[in-house]
């Protein structure tokens, strides 16, 4: 492959990567996102199939899942299916069922965990860094100890 031709592709990639993390609420298809770049759905294929591990697909899911699973931590007034319309799914059931086969957990249990981490981890901190962030990585590892 030319060097261009690579220099191309992988400007593409990453720029069709900012368009998912800007407006992975919104109804996202790999032809809208190909059309906004000014390119064909199969160009922005080959350029996912190129420089990712994951599809078009897969890298849109997995941005609005990681923001789902940060707001449930976050934001524990907001109910689930709140969250899931906030993060770009219509219905929460398909969010919930999303969520499970990422992080295997239901986001509420995800959510009941991430607390309870937050919760021993306020016991076995020392005062100066007790109001560090808490993270996903976290929350699945207290509930896999569960």
């Amino acid at each position: 492959m030319r060097p261009e031709t690579l220099a191309a592709r992988r400007r593409l990639f990453l720029l069709a990567r900012v368009v998912v993390v800007r407006h992975y609420r919104r109804d996202l298809t790999l032809a809208q996102v190909a059309q906004a770049l000014a390119c064909s759905p199969r160009q922005l294929q080959r350029a996912y199939e190129q420089f990712s591990q994951t599809t078009f697909r897969e890298d849109l899911q997995a941005r609005r899942l990681a923001v789902g699973a940060q707001l449930l931590i976050e934001q524990r007034a907001i109910p689930v299916v709140d969250v899931a319309r906030l993060v770009g799914y219509s219905q929460g059931p398909h969010f919930a069922r999303a969520f499970r086969r990422r992080y295997g957990l239901s986001p509420a249990r995800f959510r009941q965990a991430a607390l309870q981490a937050r919760a021993g981890a306020r016991k076995q901190t020392p005062p100066a860094t007790k109001h560090a962030r808490l993270t996903v990585a976290p929350a699945l590892q207290a509930s896999e100890r569960s």
